[in-house]
């Protein structure tokens, strides 16, 4: 179905351009695998399967932008049908749009790296896939750049060759500093506050088995002063404790004590009484990581946004939009390249409700401004030109 690429780069033809950064990048060797400097799988099961506040945010935000309509256009056209728009809205027998661009935003948003298949002879790629980014590696080759991504599973390996013009693999990654190849994903910034919730959540899980409350002591002091239990007393002792009296099923379950035993409880330290709001603080990092507002987590004693509305608006604004435009365009251009012809692939923003009011009055403004041309509003307004034949004061 796919060709394989040989190891190693091609020769550049003659005045070919490349960045002069490009063979410092591959000191280390052609053809060797690139690996993240995180585990993708460590991260995604503690920090998404085992932790709430990671998991909400990786869905609200992955659902918000799949779900967002995506149009296609070029410089002169908006297609209501269209090759590109008719893959996006199908990818394969599957999935649909929305759940082929869930799956890519949880990747991009878990692992930092995002990949999409095209299955296909050439042209029109015929179904498009997710693959998972932990299984998949970059192969730099002596330019520095990729030449091949394998995808590992079981052991065995698949090669998808990485030239010049339509390659089989779309890689959008999130901006790292360190690392030329992978992105940096929102959960590995969030890897520290992520342990620290859910130490809290483990601690308070410990607490209720302990019947909620902290433990206390059993002090003894015999009848001759003596404040020392015999071996087999102070094994009587334990093992009574452990069966009767430990563990929630026990919890309020009156406790008798024979001569010389007194209880003597242990209340909460200051230290204990500020570990809620400790674990309410590493939520909120969490949130913060992620570009989520914590209202809309549930997340208590967060004032940022007046109101529920607000915080929703400033979520699509500052994080689904800016995240699914730039996936979109990526796809859009990786696309084109399939089809031969230029084609721009958006969020359709006038659809999304959460934007409605702010849409309304900039078109209100857009529209009262006389000193603007109908082309020119038509570019603020982010639509194509108009055609030859319709109709306009140009």
């Amino acid at each position: 179905m796919l060709s394989f690429l040989k190891r190693g780069a091609a020769p550049a033809p003659d005045g070919a351009k490349a960045s002069a950064t490009g063979p410092v990048i591959a000191v280390q060797g052609a053809g060797r695998a690139v690996w993240s400097p995180r585990d993708a799988v460590s991260l995604t099961r503690t920090g998404f399967a085992a932790n709430p506040v990671g998991f909400r945010a990786v869905k609200l935000i992955a659902e918000a932008a799949a779900a967002l309509p995506v149009l296609v256009q070029d410089r002169s056209t908006r297609y209501d049908d269209h090759p590109v728009l008719a893959l996006i809205r199908r990818p394969n027998a599957g999935q649909g749009r929305a759940e082929l661009f869930e799956a890519l935003f949880g990747q991009l948003l878990l692992t930092g790296n995002g990949y999409l298949e095209a299955v296909g002879d050439g042209g029109l790629p015929d179904e498009l896939h997710v693959l998972r980014s932990d299984r998949m590696s970059l192969v730099p080759g002596a330019d520095g750049w990729p030449v091949a991504y394998d995808y590992t599973v079981g052991g065995r390996s698949h090669r998808f060759a990485h030239g010049e013009g339509a390659t089989p693999i779309c890689h959008i990654k999130s901006f790292h500093p360190q690392d030329d190849h992978y992105g940096l994903s929102p959960m590995q910034a969030a890897a520290t506050a992520i342990d620290v919730h859910n130490s809290a959540s483990r601690w308070s899980k410990a607490l209720l088995d302990n019947a909620a409350r902290p433990s206390g002591a059993i002090v003894y002091r015999g009848a001759d002063g003596q404040g020392q239990l015999s071996e087999d007393q102070y094994d009587r002792l334990l093992q009574e404790m452990e069966t009767q009296h430990q563990g929630a099923r026990n919890a309020g379950r009156p406790m008798l004590l024979e001569g010389g035993l007194d209880w003597k409880p242990m209340g909460f330290s200051p230290s204990d009484m500020e570990f809620q709001k400790t674990k309410e603080a590493a939520a909120r990092e969490i949130a913060t990581a992620f570009g989520v507002p914590p209202m809309l987590l549930g997340i208590p004693g967060d004032a940022t946004y007046a109101n529920y509305q607000e915080a929703n608006r400033a979520f699509y604004r500052l994080t689904v939009l800016p995240l699914a435009t730039r996936v979109t365009g990526a796809v859009g251009d990786w696309l084109s390249d399939h089809v031969g012809e230029r084609v721009e692939l958006r969020p359709d923003l006038d659809q999304v409700p959460a934007l409605a009011a702010e849409r309304d009055s900039q078109w209100r403004r857009v529209g009262a401004a006389t000193f603007l041309t109908a082309a020119e509003k038509r570019a603020l307004l982010g639509l194509p030109a108009r055609g030859a034949g319709e109709d306009g004061d140009e």
